[in-house]
């Protein structure tokens, strides 16, 4: 900060000494024109000052013929003019001597308040730079709040505390990330070791080694989901690798399609309404999208219930929306359900229950697809999920509409 503070009282001081020198010199060439002639005027007022002006001061020749024909005595006149010219350049040194002394005095006080108002424009960059090097990864709770009128400073400091908010948030999330991850990872571990020391050992028959060996080949399905589920999300976070075009109906019926027999199983009706519309990313992730949406809805629904899928163009953008009956859910919890691990009911460790993963990978593979999801909670209960993608610039414009990849 030194050196820009330093910066910044070489740029306001200079700019105060130039004015200075410029308002002497003015005040100096002002005072000097017309000096001379104004002294002989007030020595012998005889000769006029528009005649000296004219004649005598501008330079035009006959000095003594002038002397002559306005001045009754010559020797008097050229008196006067010798006077007039020592008073005047007298003056015009005294001049000159007192406004360099005046600018150095000036010169040096403007280097002072420049370098006075520097430290008071830069005050609030120290006071952000302090802050910012105590900040760690435990208080990133603590913000700047700077007191300072609204300015590029102030826009500044507050600007800086809505990142360490969003720092803060992102830190947070991966902390609990981490910490639900490995409480899932452990729990399915957990069970195989008691199944594998507690169940074999007290009846090592062949049909208790048959069901404990079932249980472990279930176990081991649930973390290798839970693990494909954290690995998908971690790739969706990190963004597209690859783009291509993908018709996202059709991938919404081959999920349908594909689901048809967990839905016949759970007595469920799926209604499909797809109308044609493309965009553009990875189709794998998309693929995982829709799945993870319709799975989700026919898992958290009851039988007899529905599922409803709609797919399409809205303007420029594509919309999918999952609609399912369900039990009734909370709607301050519904925000909650798009984060990792988290579910609308506490965890039963039945078969058949997911990780709660599905809702976080949906979203972050929609980020990644530069769109947005969001769900609200029916008021009969259930769940209507939505997700809003942009269109192909092809398909908006018109222009080769909704081929399949």
């Amino acid at each position: 900060m030194n050196s820009e503070r330093a910066r910044l009282t070489g740029l306001y001081g200079g700019l105060l000494v130039l004015a200075g020198v410029l308002l002497t010199g003015g005040v100096y060439l002002l005072v000097s024109e017309g000096m001379y002639a104004n002294l002989l005027t007030a020595v012998f007022p005889t000769v006029s000052a528009g005649q000296l002006d004219a004649d005598l001061v501008l330079g035009t020749p006959a000095d003594e013929q002038l002397a002559q024909t306005v001045v009754a005595d010559p020797g008097q006149f050229a008196v006067a003019r010798k006077v007039s010219s020592a008073a005047g350049d007298a003056a015009l040194s005294q001049l000159l001597t007192v406004s360099g002394i005046a600018l150095a005095a000036y010169s040096a006080l403007s280097v002072a308040l420049a370098w006075w108002m520097a430290g008071r424009v830069l005050r609030p960059v120290g006071v952000i730079t302090a802050r910012a090097r105590r900040l760690s990864g435990s208080n990133l709770h603590e913000r700047l709040a700077l007191k300072a009128p609204p300015g590029e400073l102030k826009e500044l400091a507050d600007t800086f505390d809505g990142m360490l908010d969003r720092i803060e948030e992102l830190v947070s999330s991966r902390q609990r990330f981490a910490a639900n991850a490995a409480h899932e990872l452990r729990t399915p571990l957990a069970v195989q070791r008691a199944a594998a020391e507690i169940g074999l050992a007290d009846d090592p028959t062949p049909q208790n080694v048959a069901r404990i060996r079932a249980k472990l080949i279930e176990t081991a399905t649930g973390s290798e989901r839970l693990i494909e589920g954290l690995l998908l999300l971690a790739v969706s976070d990190e963004g597209l690798r690859r783009r291509e075009r993908v018709a996202l109906d059709e991938t919404g019926a081959a999920v349908t399609a594909a689901l048809a027999a967990d839905a016949e199983a759970r007595s469920i009706t799926v209604e499909l309404t797809a109308r044609p519309v493309t965009v553009e990313g990875d189709a794998v992730l998309l693929d995982h999208l829709v799945h993870n949406l319709v799975s989700n809805a026919l898992r958290h629904n009851h039988p007899g219930g529905t599922v409803r899928v709609d797919v399409g163009p809205q303007g420029p953008q594509t919309v999918l929306e999952v609609v399912n009956t369900g039990p009734v859910i909370a709607p301050e919890t519904v925000p909650l359900l798009f984060e990792p691990f988290r579910r609308a009911k506490a965890r039963l460790h039945a078969p058949g229950e997911g990780a709660g993963l599905g809702l976080s990978i949906v979203a972050s593979v929609a980020r990644a697809h530069g769109g947005e999801a969001t769900a609200e909670a029916n008021p009969g209960g259930g769940l209507t999920a939505r997700v809003v993608l942009p269109r192909c610039p092809q398909a908006v414009s018109g222009q080769d509409l909704d081929s399949p990849v």
